[in-house]
């Protein structure tokens, strides 16, 4: 681990910018790159006066968007139509598919943010969304704040820590175990004010 981490340290030190939004895009995507194992080593880069914390953040986040819409282009142009075929033969008939549709269209945005701060969810969520052809541009602010909030979280760690991996990891579940409290209370918060809307 710690290998890895001095190779990603000098990866990202050698290119720079493009290389944590590269690395972020790949993450989003399907490449298996844990982002606790991106941003912070950017976060400490930015701690040494190496590169600005902000301008990592905002790499890692906007990397973090066309990672997302790389699966959202490839579930909404190859996904769809198969599933509209040939759903019904692996147990989504074209019924169960527009309720997950409807679902989406309804709660796309609450889904979105929510999904950009969760472990494996944050790699899918761009399936449903490209499936039901969410909004661009919903779709856009929301895995946007989302994932600035992620990354901020992992950079800030970084700046904090330094290349101590340990601790990062340490200190990374921790914020992850605080992200997913919040996000429970802000879907808990969410449903309420749906129920309350439906009944006036």
């Amino acid at each position: 681990m710690h290998t890895l981490v001095q190779w990603l340290l000098a990866s990202i030190g050698a290119m720079g910018y493009p290389g944590i939004f590269l690395l972020m895009a790949m993450e989003s995507s399907v490449i298996p790159i844990p982002s606790e194992l991106v941003m912070p080593p950017a976060g400490y880069l930015a701690f040494q006066g190496k590169m600005s914390l902000s301008g990592a953040i905002l790499c890692g986040t906007f990397g973090s968007l066309v990672g997302a819409y790389a699966n959202y282009f490839v579930s909404h142009y190859l996904g769809r139509p198969l599933i509209l075929k040939y759903g019904r033969y692996v147990l989504i008939p074209p019924e169960k598919f527009e309720r997950v549709e409807r679902f989406f269209q309804q709660h796309g945005e609450i889904s979105t943010f929510i999904g950009r701060l969760l472990p494996v969810v944050r790699h899918l969520i761009s399936i449903p969304a490209g499936l039901s052809g969410m909004n661009h541009l919903k779709f856009s602010i929301y895995t946007l704040a989302g994932a600035a909030i992620w990354c901020s979280i992992l950079a800030g760690i970084g700046y904090v820590i330094g290349e101590n991996q340990a601790l990062i990891m340490k200190y990374s579940r921790t914020a992850l175990v605080w992200v997913v409290l919040c996000s429970i209370a802000l879907v808990t918060v969410y449903i309420w004010w749906q129920r309350r809307q439906r009944r006036h």
